[in-house]
């Protein structure tokens, strides 16, 4: 049985002209990949995609094959291109990286944040908590990058923070699938770290965001090893 055509009527949005097409359409599809409309071991179908995205078939096909380099799509012989299924072991990698730089960008905000600062970081905690109670995984997954980002930012530090923008897609994409199942612990793990950053006490929310940070790519893999995840 053929799948339903990719794009619901919502997204079905013809991509932004000026950029170069073939990154228009590559950051596109990172996005719909990233927010659970296309999900992993999905079939890519290339026409389909450049009448969806209103572009011919050749930035797309450029697309896919750069998706494809980065890891986010699998190119097979004879059968076409899949969202790629990530595995344990990449997603342990990837996710324990993330755990050291989350970690001392948490120390360096409890260096340097100020009075204004902590007042952002609970009103970025009460956005989150906002869309944990209204059930929408999309905006947990992004009231969660907000948070943790602007941690970051109130570190100080420039090359910490671009080292996160790296992998910010991809950890974004990991935590889709366990934005409501975690989300009250994370969110209260949240409250505590910025406790802590409020405090000045660098020690204990580097602490903090250690186990934070750990207890999400456990969550992940554990979810991930059990079967295909409750995506929004």
């Amino acid at each position: 049985m053929r799948e339903p055509r990719t794009f619901p009527a919502t997204v079905t949005t013809p991509v932004n002209r000026p950029a170069p097409l073939r990154q228009a359409v590559y950051d596109v599809l990172i996005e719909l990949i990233v927010g659970g409309v296309l999900q992993p071991g999905r079939h890519l179908i290339e026409a389909e995609l450049a009448e969806d995205l209103g572009v011919s078939r050749q930035p797309v096909r450029e697309a896919l094959l750069r998706l494809q380099a980065d890891g986010w799509v699998d190119l097979r012989p004879a059968q076409g291109a899949f969202v790629h299924s990530p595995t344990v072991e990449e997603a342990t990698q990837l996710l324990s990286v993330r755990a050291v730089l989350e970690t001392h960008s948490a120390r360096g905000a409890a260096q340097y944040a100020t009075g204004p600062d902590i007042t952002r970081l609970w009103e970025l905690q009460a956005a989150g908590i906002a869309a944990l109670s209204a059930d929408d995984a999309r905006g947990i997954v992004e009231a969660n990058a907000a948070l943790h980002g602007f941690i970051t930012e109130l570190a100080r530090n420039p090359i910490l923070a671009e080292l996160i923008r790296q992998v910010d897609r991809r950890v974004r994409w990991y935590y889709m699938p366990i934005a409501r199942p975690r989300g009250k612990d994370a969110w209260n793990e949240h409250a505590d770290i910025i406790d802590r950053i409020a405090a000045g006490d660098a020690d204990r929310a580097e602490e903090l965001m250690h186990h934070h940070t750990r207890t999400t790519t456990d969550f992940y893999c554990r979810q991930l090893t059990a079967g295909p995840p409750d995506r929004a």
